[in-house]
């Protein structure tokens, strides 16, 4: 629990005793606010958080971040180098807390929080796969220690630090997911969290629109192994099947343990078998021993999902019947979520993001279910440069495994043509501009015993069309 006296402690390196102040974690939004809430004031693209500090107060926040003037109805502490003085320090609840910058104050009071637990950190980004590896890491670890997590997305320079404020005596190890938009975030992410094991999933071209290019998302990427601290105590577990992510392993002076299907990787699967929505098997080999293991996560993709979670494991002392046990029962947040409609339609819905890689992946399960596969699939976006070949690649995937395609949004005609060129009959692919548009005819389009795809960026609204389908239903 945090106390009011850590906050001026971390900003201004004055102890002042007691101000026992209690917070009870942090927010930005102030209709999150609850009894004893640090509610961080931060300017958005449409709203400044400033202009709801009172009603962050009305729901409960005892203590707010700001970094501009506020109405004079209003209790403030100066915390700014050349106001604060500690020895005038009067508090009324609620108080606002002047600083220099909102964001930077979190940040900085994370890290001193962090710094105030001696915990095991374990940071995790990639392309495609941090959350599900962020998921089944922490399932693992739970069986042995008491994890923190950062909840949904909160994995970026906002999110990060928001869930360190969370942290109690009790933890023993963080699980992090780091998010990365733009050079030089993974590593302000790495110097509040002070990581000791760092997983890197894969570079693929996800956000390449914002950061220019496939270089510059690995070099982003690369920030968190060369955050780690030197072996022995650091140790960066790199996918040795992915060029991009191995050459990670000569930028960091941590230990390095590698993982893949290739031969000669430290942690290695083989005998991968899918069982379609009842899970996946396979044979891990790490220091001449195997085991056969089964995970409730669908899909052959998801052994890199298994692997980097057992790494993790392994490097934090669970013996193999744990790891065998935790991987058989965990219950991991799937994104991709099984709906089974009363006509007995199933629909895999994965509307929350895509990409390339994720959404070819989620085609070739497709094509290993029984029924008549449809795919409706929307435009994915933010590849910048890679946005013709990454729609061209799904749509070369959906040839072979989908026998209808329904295709939502402009870039999607890209995957249509290529499906064509492939062999897809022109005659099983439906376009629509947008999700609100494709409904209906996705409901006249489904069958009885049909097993459907839907799968797009978030803001597609691809959920639209699952909607539709459970009411018709």
């Amino acid at each position: 629990m945090i106390y009011l006296r850590n906050i001026i402690a971390a900003l201004t390196d004055h102890e002042i005793a007691p101000l026992d102040v209690r917070i009870s974690g942090g927010v930005i939004d102030s209709r999150q606010a609850v009894e004893g809430s640090l509610f961080i004031a931060l300017p958005g693209e449409r709203v400044d958080g400033h202009n709801y500090v009172k009603a962050a107060f009305e729901n409960g926040a005892t203590l707010a971040f700001v970094d501009r003037e506020m109405p004079a109805d209003l209790n403030l502490l100066d915390l700014r180098t050349g106001y604060f003085n500690p020895d005038e320090v009067e508090i009324s609840l609620p108080l606002c807390l002047r600083v220099d910058d909102a964001l930077s104050a979190l940040q900085t009071l994370a890290a001193y929080w962090r710094e105030k637990h001696p915990i095991r950190t374990i940071g995790i980004t990639g392309s495609v796969g941090k959350t599900t590896t962020k998921e089944l890491t922490t399932s693992l670890l739970s069986q042995k220690f008491n994890v923190l997590k950062n909840p949904g997305n909160r994995n970026n320079e906002i999110g990060l630090p928001l869930t360190l404020l969370d942290l109690e005596d009790l933890h023993e190890c963080a699980v992090l997911e780091m998010g990365f938009y733009v050079p030089g975030e993974i590593r302000t992410l790495c110097q509040i969290a002070k990581p000791h094991i760092g997983v890197v999933t894969n570079i693929g071209t996800v956000h390449a629109e914002r950061a220019g290019s496939q270089e510059i998302i690995a070099k982003g990427k690369a920030e968190l192994v060369e955050s780690l601290p030197a072996a022995p105590e650091g140790i960066a577990i790199l996918n040795m099947d992915d060029p991009w992510v191995w050459n990670m392993a000569g930028k960091t002076q941590a230990q390095v343990l590698s993982y893949g299907i290739v031969e000669g990787a430290d942690l290695s699967a083989s005998g991968i078998e899918s069982l379609g929505l009842e899970g996946i098997s396979c044979t891990l080999t790490y220091q001449g021993e195997s085991h056969t293991v089964h995970s409730p996560l669908v899909g052959e993709f998801s052994v890199y999902t298994i692997l980097r979670a057992t790494a993790v494991a392994l490097v934090e002392g669970l013996d193999w019947d744990m790891i065998g046990k935790g991987l058989e029962t965990s219950q991991v947040d799937l994104r991709m979520r099984q709906i089974i409609l009363p006509n007995g339609v199933i629909v895999l819905d994965d509307t929350y993001n895509a990409s390339p890689a994720s959404t070819v992946a989620a085609l070739q399960l497709l094509s290993g279910l029984k029924g008549r596969r449809v795919a409706i699939l929307g435009d994915m976006l933010e590849l910048g440069p890679y946005e013709d070949s990454g729609h061209h690649s799904v749509g070369e995937t959906a040839a072979s495994t989908a026998d209808a395609l329904i295709l939502v949004g402009e870039r999607s005609k890209t995957t249509a043509k290529a499906a064509i060129k492939n062999g897809f009959p022109e005659s099983q692919i439906q376009w629509f501009p947008d999700s609100q548009q494709a409904a209906q005819p996705a409901v006249r389009t489904i069958q009885k015993g049909d097993i459907v795809l839907i799968k797009g960026s978030n803001s597609l609204r691809m959920d639209r069309i699952i909607t539709a389908l459970e009411v018709s239903d």
